[in-house]
């Protein structure tokens, strides 16, 4: 297989000539994807042996690994790596990546981390985020960077399907294999985290705006499931303020205006939010044929 390795990187230049040395006996190319750097970052790629592509401003990782699905698609190569340029991951281990693709036994891989050789923070909200996104069926680990791919899911991974600038492409990316029906695999890998310095972002609001971001792309994606299920839960508790206003006039006659005005308030915009969540995931469907 004709692979080349991407590395989007923002401000690395102190472990980005060690990645790609290390990368290029694994495969046929090494392209760095420079976003915005206002370090030597790219002169230090190029020096190793990479090719640099170089955005003008930093535009947020999702946009780097756009530029290398387009680059990819762009020059025919038959598989894609997808590696972090902070040296977290070991480009040793991108054969066992790759393995899997050239069995055709899947068409996205995803190096699975074990959660024990996770700080804390990044353990905690790797779950928080598979959770709450719906993502934890179709992968264990939806916030590795290191993955590959190959040219179905290369060429299905387009501006329509990944439409997040930031670091919530990595979820986007699971969604999207999963709506494409695409065949995604795990293979488990190694991390180091050295001194827990190594990403450039600060964790908490790396989280939030992943989760932000992730929060967004399901309501642009699944209307229903975002407006019609709070929705259905309103009506629920408007149903249950109805049934505590009809057992207070029974037990003692008296007529609840509090309880009336919940139910009603519940029930009412409960509706609403059953009825916007169908229209919209109707519009949605339409949209997208």
């Amino acid at each position: 297989m004709n692979t080349v390795a991407v590395i989007p990187c923002y401000n690395e230049e102190q472990a980005i000539g060690s990645v790609v040395r290390k990368a290029t006996k694994y495969v046929d190319k090494i392209l760095v994807v420079d976003d915005g750097s206002t370090d030597r970052t790219a002169a230090v790629a190029r020096a190793a042996g990479a090719n640099v592509i170089s955005h003008a401003t930093n535009k947020g990782k999702g946009a780097a690994v756009k530029t290398a699905l387009e680059y990819v698609e762009g020059n025919g190569f038959d598989s894609l790596v997808l590696l972090d340029g902070d040296a977290q991951h070991d480009p040793t281990q991108i054969p066992a990546l790759l393995k899997p693709l050239q069995k055709g036994s899947a068409d996205f891989v995803i190096g699975f981390r074990e959660p024990e050789q996770m700080p804390f923070y990044r353990r905690f909200g790797r779950y928080v985020l598979d959770y709450t996104t719906g993502i934890q069926g179709a992968a264990t680990d939806s916030q590795s960077g290191f993955r590959a791919l190959n040219r179905k899911a290369v060429d299905s991974m387009n501006a329509k399907n990944l439409r997040g600038n930031g670091y919530s492409i990595e979820s986007e990316m699971v969604l999207a294999a999963r709506g494409l029906n695409l065949k995604l695999q795990e293979v488990p890998i190694t991390c180091s985290y050295g001194n827990g310095k190594t990403s450039t972002k600060n964790p908490v609001t790396h989280g939030f705006g992943v989760f932000g971001a992730i929060i967004q792309l399901i309501a642009e994606e699944r209307p229903l499931l975002f407006m019609g299920l709070p929705g259905l839960i309103m009506i629920f508790m408007g149903f249950f303020f109805g049934l505590k206003l009809l057992q207070l006039y029974n037990e003692s006659g008296y007529f609840s205006i509090p309880f009336t005005m919940l139910a009603g308030f519940f029930v009412v915009i409960g509706t609403l939010g059953v009825f916007m969540g169908l229209v919209l995931n109707v519009i949605s469907r339409v949209l997208r044929k």
